[in-house]
């Protein structure tokens, strides 16, 4: 039985997987809006397009329960059709075709003109910068390229988004003038790895020559750079980190492993010795910075003598935001012809005991923020809180600021200055400062 309330011919775009998938969903969202189209995100709708994520196993499981509970929904007459889209259907297309054949269509990550076709949508090249935003309005992901051209051997991006392609100045200069229009006050640049912008179009590293350009657009408060690799670095854009206020005093970095032979093995292109000094130099250049990264625990071949240098460097490293992940092996990348020897419960007690460490790291550094003044940016009201985040913090991931909500209204999007009460591990806890 067709339910009554759905609306005919409205798609509902499901978004699986990371801030580069949001972006994806967002631009695809504002084509169909440009053709006339009904659409929402994650809401009722008698046509889905769901946005998957092939990264890691956790990820590919997740995908493919979504495209099961949806096509079920299908055959029982609660929806019409179903459109798979993202890197699960870029990776797997012909097992996925196989397997799942009651999708309707399936399209891969550079399909969209495509997948637009399908859903009776033109594609318009002209809309640059166009795009339904999902984020809260006070912030949106600036996608500054696609694809990756490193050759780390767990991962399969690559695969599935193709090589490193910068987009150029003017464009998202355009894309960001858009957003700040809508009332957008923080860019989160990303890419899969933003130290390679401009390499392909400029013949040089040009992420610093990016930022002075999106410094200029009016409105924007702050821009904050996601996802930089350690080798290569263009140190000038800290320079203008130093120079321009706009710029969060913000790094996020993933390093995976610090064991000189696991970085080998994980054809990372750099050491022990080169990334502490690089780490080093950046604290150097930029004192107040936060550096937050991700580790992997449990590569192939991951001895209890390579985790114990990991464990040591993240004690002496301190850095203020970490994530630690489980390795996955995943088919058709350069790891997979290693044999997964560390056992699963022995990857999890590694990956849990980082993450007890970091959780002390972090309540040590919180409880020097007490006392003192930030400028805040509110995200959402929770509860009894206002919750928001300083510029040390990204949204979904790291540290937030809970504001008693019955002393003191404060509007979200909107920045104020809060002085720090009280601290736990991951969350700080401030009041208002009046002037």
């Amino acid at each position: 039985m067709r339910t009554k309330s759905l609306k005919k011919n409205r798609i509902n775009v499901v978004t699986l997987g990371c801030s580069k998938n949001v972006y994806d969903s967002e631009v695809l969202m504002g084509q169909l809006k440009a053709s006339g189209k009904d659409v929402v995100h994650e809401k009722e709708g008698n046509i889905v397009v769901i946005n998957t994520c092939g990264f890691i196993n956790n990820a590919k499981e997740e995908s493919i329960n979504t495209i099961l509970e949806y096509v079920q929904k299908k055959e029982d007459g609660e929806i019409d059709k179903v459109f798979v889209t993202g890197c699960l259907s870029e990776r797997y297309k012909p097992d996925l075709l196989k397997e799942i054949p009651n999708v309707d269509e399936y399209f891969g990550t550079t399909e969209l003109p495509g997948l637009l076709k399908a859903l009776g949508a033109d594609y318009k090249h002209e809309l640059i910068g166009e795009r339904l935003t999902t984020t809260p309005k006070n912030y949106a992901y600036l996608k500054i390229a696609e694809g990756c051209d490193r050759p780390c051997s767990f991962c399969a991006i690559p695969l599935m988004r193709g090589k490193h392609k910068s987009t150029p100045i003017e464009d998202l200069v355009t894309e960001a003038e858009k957003l700040a229009a809508k009332g957008v006050k923080e860019l989160i640049l990303i890419a899969q790895d933003i130290t390679y912008y401009g390499l392909d179009l400029y013949k040089k590293r040009n992420l610093a020559e990016l930022l002075e350009a999106l410094v200029k657009v009016d409105g924007i408060e702050w821009i904050r750079l996601h996802y930089a690799f350690p080798t290569g670095f263009p140190m000038d854009v800290l320079d203008v980190m130093n120079r321009e206020p706009k710029i969060c005093h913000y790094l996020d970095i993933p390093l995976q492993h610090i064991s000189d032979s696991i970085l080998k093995s994980m054809r990372r292109g750099t050491t022990k010795e080169k990334t502490t000094q690089l780490l080093k130099d950046f604290r150097a250049a930029v004192p107040n910075m936060t550096i937050r990264t991700t580790l992997i625990v449990g590569y192939p071949g991951e001895t209890e003598e390579d985790y114990q240098t990991l464990k040591q460097w993240v004690k002496e490293m301190r850095f203020e935001r970490l994530g630690c992940f489980t390795y996955s092996h995943e088919e058709n990348t350069h790891a997979y012809n290693l044999e997964d020897d560390v056992p699963e419960e022995v990857k999890q007690q590694r990956a849990n005991e980082i993450m007890e460490l970091q959780s002390q790291i972090s309540w040590e550094l919180n409880q020097e923020k007490i006392g003192n003044t930030f400028k805040v940016v509110i995200d959402r009201k929770e509860g009894g809180y206002f919750v928001g985040r300083t510029e040390f913090d990204s949204p979904d991931v790291d540290n937030e600021v809970l504001i008693d909500a019955s002393k003191t209204y404060l509007k979200t999007g909107e920045f104020t200055t809060v002085k720090i009460t009280d601290a736990a591990d991951f969350d700080l806890y401030g009041e208002v400062v009046t002037e």
